[in-house]
């Protein structure tokens, strides 16, 4: 009996608790805040391309990539050449705890949203919305910094750079009478002109391109943000190129580039860091304004039709003011763009001189950039000085009040952003 009552009395005090915390609700415990994260999405200037000291890559499959040596496949995900030295990582940024590259060199405006091995010369790396995700599962994403627009279906920085490149080494070394020197025929060896780089409705359909691509990445982002707040920067690209080559680089063995065939001239300009005519740079400028054109077109666009965003045009075309590849006569000392260095066979081992070496030399020389594209991908993009500077540029429009911002770099090489 004495049992009974006991375990009638315990019934009797659970239920009468259970409505007790019924009428007065207790407090849920408070869930802890996700850390604050910068996210780097894009192309080959946003992953730190030229800056060296790669990071293993994450492939589609889940497994990470390191260096998979000189003749692997360039497909390979460790080739998108995400950098500790990218801006991203040296930019100062208050308030962010970490940091994540999603960018790719080469990335093209299809790869944000698609698995870029599902194109053409795509490496094999996730959607970077779809790695974007995966990141906003445990960070509060308050920054992205963008770089997208230079690599697209109609063209590729790449591609320009190779074009005129190519074009001057082929006028240094093989008279207009050898055709025989090259087994597909002759090589163009004439200055590049601005229908060579990219033609004003290549521009359109690339504006267009990027801008569908960036609205999806909008999109995303307010699907995932934890608390709905982030600023994208929309960087545009600098040209690592001056306006006009240091005078010394005019001429070599009383020859200029006006002339058919100057080894020696080729020579010293390869040494440089800066292989090309001068009439090409003038194009090369007008073309790297013109990308300025797509980015800030995609800003503006999409400004519009997400109202509430918090977007950001950071203008970084004057950022390597003086110090571009063979604006100085010790370039490409100095420079904070890589110069174009080559491998002579994919053995790791770059070619800094080309003198001495005759057409066939450089014939091979060149094919392996063919073959091995890894061996001179990082030719002309900024080095790890030149991102630190671009981190500068970041680090001034992730600050600012404005929706437009210019980082220009002084002749005493102070970085101002404005």
């Amino acid at each position: 009996m004495l049992r009974f009552r006991r375990t009638a009395f315990a019934a009797a005090l659970t239920i009468a608790m259970a409505a007790l915390s019924t009428a007065i609700a207790l407090p849920a415990p408070a869930s802890a805040a996700l850390p604050t994260a910068a996210v780097a999405v894009g192309d080959s200037f946003i992953s730190g391309e030229g800056a060296g000291a790669y990071t293993p890559v994450v492939d589609v499959n889940g497994v990470a990539q390191d260096f998979p040596g000189w003749t692997a496949p360039n497909n390979n995900a460790f080739f998108c050449h995400r950098s500790a030295n990218a801006s991203l990582n040296q930019a100062n940024l208050p308030g962010i705890q970490n940091r994540f590259n999603l960018a790719c060199s080469g990335g093209q405006p299809h790869d944000i949203a698609n698995a870029s091995n599902a194109r053409t010369n795509g490496r094999t790396v996730a959607a970077q919305i779809a790695q974007l995700r995966t990141v906003a599962q445990t960070q509060d994403i308050d920054l992205v910094l963008l770089g997208l627009g230079s690599n697209n279906s109609s063209f590729t920085f790449g591609s320009v750079a190779e074009k005129c490149a190519n074009r001057f080494i082929a006028d240094a070394w093989t008279g207009w009478w050898e055709f025989w020197a090259y087994l597909g025929g002759p090589v163009e060896q004439k200055p590049c002109t601005d229908a060579d780089l990219a033609t004003a409705a290549q521009f359109n359909a690339a504006t267009a391109e990027t801008t569908a691509a960036v609205r999806q990445l909008l999109t995303t982002l307010d699907q995932v943000d934890a608390d709905g707040q982030h600023r994208v920067v929309f960087q545009d690209y600098t040209n690592p190129l001056p306006l006009d080559l240091e005078p010394t680089f005019h001429t070599q063995d009383s020859r200029d580039d006006t002339r058919d065939k100057f080894r020696d001239l080729g020579a010293e300009r390869y040494a440089g860091g800066c292989p090309i005519h001068r009439a090409s740079l003038a194009p090369g400028h007008r073309f790297s304004q013109g990308l300025g054109t797509l980015v800030k077109s995609t800003r503006d666009t999409l400004a519009a039709e997400f109202p509430g965003a918090d977007l950001v045009y950071l203008n970084v075309q004057r950022a390597f003011d003086g110090a571009r590849l063979c604006e100085s006569a010790a370039s490409p000392t100095g420079a904070l763009a890589t110069p174009i260095r080559l491998q002579d066979g994919a053995s790791g081992t770059f070619v800094t001189s080309l003198s001495g070496k005759d057409k066939i030399d450089i014939q091979r020389i060149a094919n392996t950039c063919v073959s091995y594209f890894q061996t001179c991908q990082e030719s002309w993009h900024p080095n790890a000085t030149g991102h630190q500077v671009l981190g500068q540029c970041l680090a001034g429009a992730a600050a600012t009040s404005a929706r437009s911002v210019a980082c220009v770099r002084a002749s005493n090489g102070t970085i101002s952003v404005s």
